[in-house]
Order: structure tokens, then sequence, then C-alpha cells
């Protein structure tokens, strides 16, 4: 079991027992066209499959962990403490674009990382180590972004941050290494999950109510029409034999229950959030074509027939 290396909204560590709950008694290859900070996959450590977000910058963060673990440990390294003086010899050691005084490290290296956004040249292995960085030291360990696509979450208050994660930076650079990576849409799953595979979809939730917004990690959001497309893409793959579990808030019920899949609500403490100590439990369902008779017995939680 490798922990996740990244914090991120809507992770699914404490919906782990219950996710695996509705696991099939066995199945070829593991995909996960929604990946966020990935916490079901890398507890299951599957041999090979996909992974998938529509965010560019985490997925290239997870092809840098892959592919360069040494060269991103060794740059994280080199970082500073996010209240430390910026760094002189580096861009925006003064001020940002807009002028607005760098008061501190931190903001210096927010502003060196969203210069895909902006349109500046970057250095991918950079910004992977920068997207970690910023995690950790963030408020809340929050991603947020934007109209612009530009990462804008205050600095937080931790008095011992750990943003070099070297050992779960290793763990998951050995996991990922037979993993395809993919950025692109949730509907190349119907290209590449095969009968008999295993596909967890964890999207951007329909909010709860009218003040939630759990779709803002990204500036593109996951609307009404994305939500049912997705039910459609998950009924195409049961008609192909494929295995379908997925996740979502309460409201999502109905939608799923009507298209025949099983659809059971579970409670789920939310483990990013504004106030943090308002983090309550809500309502989520857990969705899935994967009978009762299907599933693998208790104390296989993890096990794949590769």
């Amino acid at each position: 079991m490798v922990k996740p290396i990244l914090k991120w909204a809507g992770g699914k560590r404490q919906l782990l027992d219950e996710l695996y709950s509705r696991f099939p008694e066995s199945y070829s290859h593991y995909h996960e066209p929604f990946f966020g900070g990935g916490a079901l996959f890398f507890d299951i450590e599957p041999d090979n499959g996909t992974i998938n977000d529509t965010n560019t910058r985490l997925i290239n963060f997870y092809k840098q962990a892959r592919d360069h673990p040494d060269e991103l440990i060794n740059l994280l390294q080199s970082f500073d403490d996010p209240e430390s003086d910026p760094d002189s010899n580096r861009r925006f050691s003064d001020t940002n674009r807009k002028g607005k005084e760098i008061k501190n490290y931190y903001y210096q290296q927010r502003e060196l990382f969203n210069n895909r956004p902006h349109g500046d040249e970057y250095d991918e292995l950079e910004e992977a180590a920068l997207l970690l960085y910023l995690n950790r030291t963030c408020y809340n360990g929050l991603y947020r972004e934007n109209s612009s696509g530009g990462f804008n979450v205050p600095i937080g208050r931790y008095s011992n941050p750990d943003w070099v994660r070297e050992d779960e930076i290793r763990k998951a650079s050995r996991v990922l290494e037979d993993t395809d990576i993919r950025n692109t849409g949730f509907e190349y799953i119907t290209e590449v999950a095969e009968e008999g595979d295993l596909v967890y979809f964890d999207p951007p939730y329909k909010p709860m109510s009218s003040t939630a917004y759990f779709t803002d990690y990204s500036a593109e959001g996951f609307g009404k029409e994305d939500q049912e497309h997705l039910r459609d893409v998950a009924q195409e793959l049961n008609e192909n034999g494929v295995n379908v579990i997925l996740s979502n808030s309460g409201v999502m019920y109905e939608i799923y229950d009507e298209a025949g899949f099983h659809v059971e609500v579970e409670g789920a403490t939310r483990s990013i959030n504004s106030d943090g100590d308002n983090r309550d439990e809500v309502d989520e369902i857990i969705a899935t074509n994967i009978t009762p008779e299907e599933r693998q017995r208790a104390g296989q939680q993890g096990l794949a027939d590769f």
C-alpha cells in the first residue's frame, strides 16, 4: 500500500473499505479516468491499466514522479521554507506579474508555477516540483484555479511542512511504472477498457447545495451535462462486460438507480474544507454494476487477478 503524494479535494482514503466491498472476485486491468490524488489506485498498487485526469499540471506531476523520481526529489530538496525571503536569483523576487509585492518565498513559487496558464515557457520537472511544494504548503492543501487557469490558493500555516515526500515519490514511481498516464476526457475509457476490466469513476461531485462547489478544482468545472454523459458512458461499459464502480454525491442517486446500477448511500467526511473545524459527514453514493453475488469475499481487499 502506497500513500498518496498529494492532498486532493474529494480524496477517497475514508471510503476505501466501502469501495473494496464492491470489487469483483477478479478483474484484468484497472482504470481510473478521474485520478486526482489516486487514493484507491495507490492502495491497490495495480500492475497495469490507465489513469487519467483533465488537469494537465496534475498529470504532468505523475509523469515526472514516474519517470524522473530522483531529479524531482533533488529539486524539491532545494526549495526553502514558505515563510522565508524570496530567492533574489529567480523571477518574481520583488513583484508578481501585476506589480503586487511578493512578500515571501511561497508567493514567488506560486507565481513561477503559474507560468503555464500565462503562456510563458516552463520546465515540466520544475512545474511538477512546484505543484507538490504548493500542495504541501498552501492553505489547507486546497487546489483551486481561477478563471484564467492560475493557481490562486494563499499560503498555509504549518510548523514543519514536508514538501519533499521522498518515500512517497519513490514508491509511487514504482507503482506507476507500467501505467498508461493520460490527459484527456473520461470518454477515452470506452476505447481501452475490455471485458473483465475494472473501472473506477470518481468525478468532480455535483454539489449537495447551491453553496457547495466541489467542482472548482479546475477552471473548466463539471456540470449537469457532463454528469449525464458520464452515466451514459458507464452504461456503455456495462453493456460491454466491464466492471464499473462509481462514487458521487448523494443527489446523483436517482439517475444511477434508474439506469439499473446497484446504488447505496455512504457517509464520507470531507478531507478538505475551507473551515477546518467543519468537516462534517455528507451523503455520498457508490453505484456499481457488480452484483452482490459477484463481489469478492471479505478479506480479499485490493487483490486482483492480473
